[in-house]
């Protein structure tokens, strides 16, 4: 034993997770109460939120800015709702650690008030989830849960506690000693690098290709690898483009930066990745959203892949050579090897020329000074006021597709978050960013579709003053949807369009009426200002933005078939 004297369960937990630097906690009532007051004792507050998924959700964005466990909590019969929230952290690579509540054992299987069995939810977004029915399990679970989170290719875990609201494991005593982990460190915990004989043979190939194109995943974003693909990308004379994850991984106006490819891409990257010879993903998972469902590039051009997890390497593309490894450390001995070669710069040229030509046809967009205002322009403020170790939280959908084309970024202090494809993610993901973030300003862009799903938090965000600025693309519909439902209305482009359409809604004065400051922007002369007193208030605050449903984001660039 570790500890002489004996502790409760939630004086325990308590310890265990003040011990690790842990700043919050996010929870919905009612969970683990004596575990939350110790914590706050200990200096670790509890942030209370209105919902299970906006709690997870917290979580999530606070264990993405951190690369640290981020922890939620919920009683028995919020289980399910706790564990939905779980997907995009899983999807986002996020170390997310929930706890949920379970009844007593001796009320399983009896028909017992609001439970049902809670391993089925939390199997496909976790990957490791178990009960604890003992105090004196606690300690070693909750070591593997710890582990699990951070381990290889990190992501989200769970403990289902004794009790309806964990009341069995808090009152429960223990003599361990509250150590979770002998050294705090960031995610990757490990950054083992690929075989040398791999990596030889890879930079044999790469060096023997003149069209190299660099595709830089989620995974790679993790593991910080921006400035070694850069270094790489320079010596192959190689253009890189991200997927939306890995958005400002290297600087976007780079001039080897091609932007986001897939489907929520602009038309150069994909042009660009689709006309290379050979593509080298790195911490990439190559899924359909990057790939354009595999289009981009063709299914059967040489594939170089470097990837922590090996069931990743070829999973897409047959022709592939893998490399399995830690994303940096391994590009950064790729460097090494491949030196600085003779290169043919004509593709990386191209590349520029293509992405400047884009960039010249959007310009008008960007300065468009006339009211509906333009979300290019929009973007362009955003670029301008985010600070240079600012934080981006993007929600799903178009506010995705708007802020992975149209927002700049340094590719060096600045961090880009975006949702993995829950709607309404981004609000409660950027006030968890906040609450890692300390002094960094921290930029939530969501749409009017996104923002109604958590408008509550708006509540506390006031009560525990964290001043995120939200800033709402409102156009008063699901703007992302809008060719689709024309397409199927055909004539009757009205009914179509009432399955999309509502408000409108002054979300600023929605702001007031919670107590939260809110501005109200009509006119893009008034943009920059907006923004200026938004993150300069020492405190939360809505920037309504009044935009049109009509205007199309960028579209993704497809080859022809």
């Amino acid at each position: 034993m570790g500890d002489t004297a004996a502790m409760s369960g939630a004086e325990w937990l308590a310890r265990a997770l003040a011990g690790t630097g842990m700043s919050h906690v996010f929870f919905i009532e009612s969970t683990m109460r004596r575990t939350l007051l110790h914590l706050s004792d200990l200096g670790v507050r509890p942030i209370l939120a209105h919902s299970e998924k906006a709690a997870a959700y917290m979580a999530d964005g606070y264990a993405r800015v951190a690369g640290r466990p981020g922890v939620c909590m919920a009683q028995s019969v919020g289980a399910a709702n706790l564990a939905a929230g779980l997907q995009d952290a899983w999807l986002g690579r996020s170390p997310v650690i929930a706890f949920s509540g379970r009844k007593e054992p001796s009320f399983q299987h009896r028909n017992a008030y609001q439970e049902i069995p809670h391993a089925p939810l939390f199997a496909a977004v976790t990957k490791f989830s178990t009960p604890v029915e003992s105090t004196a399990e606690l300690p070693r679970l909750l070591r593997q849960a710890w582990r699990a989170a951070l381990a290889e290719t990190s992501r989200p875990t769970h403990l289902d506690v004794n009790g309806l609201q964990g009341d069995v494991i808090e009152l429960g005593q223990t003599h361990e000693s509250t150590m979770l982990e002998t050294e705090a460190r960031g995610v990757p915990v490990h950054r083992p690098v690929a075989d040398e004989r791999d990596i030889e043979r890879a930079a044999a190939i790469l060096s023997g290709v003149r069209r190299v194109a660099i595709v830089a995943g989620d995974g790679a974003a993790v593991s910080k690898a921006g400035a070694d693909i850069l270094a790489l990308a320079e010596a192959l004379a190689a253009p890189v483009a991200t997927t939306l994850g890995a958005r400002g991984i290297i600087p976007t106006t780079h001039r080897l930066s091609v932007g986001v490819a897939g489907s929520y891409s602009a038309p150069p990257a994909n042009r660009i990745v689709h006309s290379a010879d050979l593509v080298l993903f790195i911490g990439c998972d190559t899924g359909d959203q990057v790939t354009l469902n595999w289009q981009i590039p063709s299914i059967n051009t040489p594939i170089v892949q470097i990837e922590a997890d090996p069931l990743e390497i070829g999973r897409s593309y047959p022709n592939t050579t893998g490399l399995v490894g830690d994303p940096q450390a391994t590009v950064a001995r790729l460097v090494q090897i491949v030196g600085r070669p003779t290169r043919d710069h004509g593709f990386a040229e191209e590349a520029a020329q293509i992405v400047a030509a884009w960039r010249a046809s959007m310009a008008p967009l960007v300065a468009k000074d006339t009211a509906p205002i333009s979300v290019e322009r929009l973007c362009a403020e955003v670029t301008r006021a985010l600070p240079a170790d600012g934080v981006l939280v993007a929600d799903t959908g178009y506010s995705g597709i708007w802020t992975g084309t149209m927002i700049e970024l340094n590719g060096a202090g600045q961090t880009y978050l975006r949702a993995a494809g829950s709607l309404g993610w981004a609000f409660p993901a950027s006030m968890g960013a906040k609450c890692a973030a300390g002094e960094r300003a921290v930029l939530c862009f969501t749409g009017d579709g996104g923002f109604y799903y958590h408008l509550a938090e708006l509540e506390s965000a006031r009560r525990c003053n964290i001043p995120v600025v939200v800033i709402v693309n409102n156009n008063s519909g699901f703007g992302q949807n809008l060719t689709g439902v024309n397409r199927i209305a055909g004539d009757r482009r009205d009914r179509g369009e009432e399955l999309i359409r509502f408000g409108p809604t002054d979300f600023a004065a929605v702001a007031r009426s919670f107590g939260v400051r809110g501005i109200r922007v009509e006119q893009p002369g008034q943009i920059a200002a907006a923004l200026q007193q938004a993150i300069a208030a020492n405190g939360p605050v809505v920037v309504d933005v009044v935009t049109a449903l009509e205007p199309r984001a960028p579209e993704a660039w497809a080859p022809p078939r």
